[in-house]
């Protein structure tokens, strides 16, 4: 119970404060605590996954530590990223827990300001049928940001590209 307390009181203390912005992190400058060891696992296999697009963006379905979560296709992306809202979500359903807690990176955004994050260990990441453990994710200081599907998962597979025509997410 007391780890449970620890961990909702730094993820809601980085929802109040900080700069609230609706950009996405874009580079990445970190100093971590620990470090996660990234499987390298490299599919082979073509594997289509619908995919839903609104204004530009494109929106997947995919399972963060067994949870269904909508998020953003984001090439630009360093890290999955998630909101405090998805990290507080996490925790209370026992898929999130201290053990998982890196550190903290600073971030570079599109407008140019410095924003700090949470880093922490995605147990897995299930995309389609294809399925990615610890993976490095960001859990940003915006409880109203967007999910974000970035380079710390979509950098394990081979080759990823994105069927317009027939609105799927193609990975290999």
């Amino acid at each position: 119970m007391k780890k449970y307390l620890f961990i909702c009181y730094v993820l809601l203390l980085m929802a109040s404060c900080g700069p609230k912005s609706t950009l996405h992190p874009a580079s990445i400058s970190q100093t971590t605590n620990r470090t996660v060891k990234q499987s390298t696992t490299k599919y082979k296999g073509i594997n289509s996954i619908p995919m839903r697009r609104e204004g530009g963006v494109c929106y997947v379905i995919v399972k963060i530590n067994g949870v269904d979560m909508e998020v953003i296709i984001d090439t630009g992306a360093s890290d999955v990223v998630i909101s405090s809202i998805e990290a507080l979500f996490l925790l209370k359903q026992g898929k999130l827990t201290e053990d998982d807690i890196i550190g903290t990176s600073y971030y570079k955004i599109a407008n140019g300001t410095i924003s700090a994050g949470t880093v922490i260990r995605l147990k897995s990441v299930q995309i389609g049928d294809r399925i990615l453990t610890d993976v490095r994710a960001t859990v940003v200081d915006n409880m109203e940001a967007p999910l974000l599907l970035g380079q710390s998962a979509l950098d394990r597979f081979n080759t990823v590209s994105i069927d317009y025509t027939n609105n799927t997410i193609n990975i290999q």
